[in-house]
């Protein structure tokens, strides 16, 4: 089991961030975390990446579980590829697209070794998957938003994590580049030695047909969660909302409208 939240929560100040929170999710498998803004969606990802701890409740990622021996933060965030906008001005500005896709190899902000003629050639490769190479000499700073989360993406590859997360990676992106990264995603996540993956968002024509389950999150709760087309109909969206919406598939992937 890749992993496994029991009846998590998380409460500040005496407020329930997240309550009774309960997710398995099994090596292979790709998820959705869908919510809309204010659900609870980042203190669950900084759960997962080890960040912040939960206040109660049991917690087992990657094979380690809380408080029991060989657990540690820093061994969880090896096994973790996460990509978020936070990152973007982490990132060397001035370094170009190669060097900061090598830098995941180190997980380093920057590269401070020459690396070897075998991680060059997985850079390249990594790149050529993701559509960089065009730009790969390019300085991070001069790149569009949306070549900036394919660099990023590429330097979360660079580790073999077992668990990518990828946190709204289309935020800002027209049309076009939104659906030219989601080709993208697609691919890693058709790649049977790739990565388990967890896609966050609140737009929920983002989801993929390579994306089979969802947690679908409302004010810091599990709402529904298991199989996308057993999940995401009009019923369970309209009490999500609290409004009548419709949803429909086109080409496997939702479709939600107001009614």
């Amino acid at each position: 089991m890749l992993l496994n939240l029991e009846h998590i929560n998380w409460i500040r100040e005496g407020k329930f961030i997240l309550k009774d929170i309960s997710w398995e999710i099994n090596d292979g498998q790709h998820w959705v975390l869908y919510g809309l803004n204010g659900a609870g969606k980042s203190t669950i990802l900084d759960i997962i990446n080890a960040y912040t701890a939960p206040s109660s409740g049991n917690f087992e990622i990657l094979d380690m579980k809380q408080g029991k021996k060989g657990y540690s933060a820093d061994s969880i965030r090896k096994q973790i590829g996460y990509v978020s906008s936070s990152l973007f001005k982490k990132m060397r500005q001035e370094d170009n697209a190669f060097t900061t896709i090598i830098s995941g190899a180190y997980a380093s902000i920057g590269v401070y070794e020459d690396p070897s003629e075998e991680t060059k050639d997985k850079a390249k490769e990594i790149a050529d998957t993701l559509g960089i190479t065009p730009y790969i000499n390019r300085r991070f700073s001069t790149l569009s938003q949306g070549e900036q989360t394919r660099v990023l993406i590429g330097r979360a590859l660079m580790s073999e994590p077992r668990l990518l997360i990828l946190d709204e990676p289309t935020n800002g992106l027209d049309f076009v580049a939104r659906e030219d990264l989601l080709e993208r995603i697609e691919e890693i996540g058709k790649d049977v030695n790739g990565p388990t993956m967890i896609y966050v968002t609140h737009h929920l024509e983002e989801v993929l047909p390579v994306f089979k389950h969802i947690l679908l999150l409302n004010n810091g709760k599990v709402f529904e969660s298991g199989k996308i087309h057993d999940i995401v109909n009009s019923e369970n969206m309209s009490r999500l909302f609290n409004m009548n919406v419709n949803v429909t598939f086109n080409n496997e992937r939702p479709i939600l409208s107001k009614m």
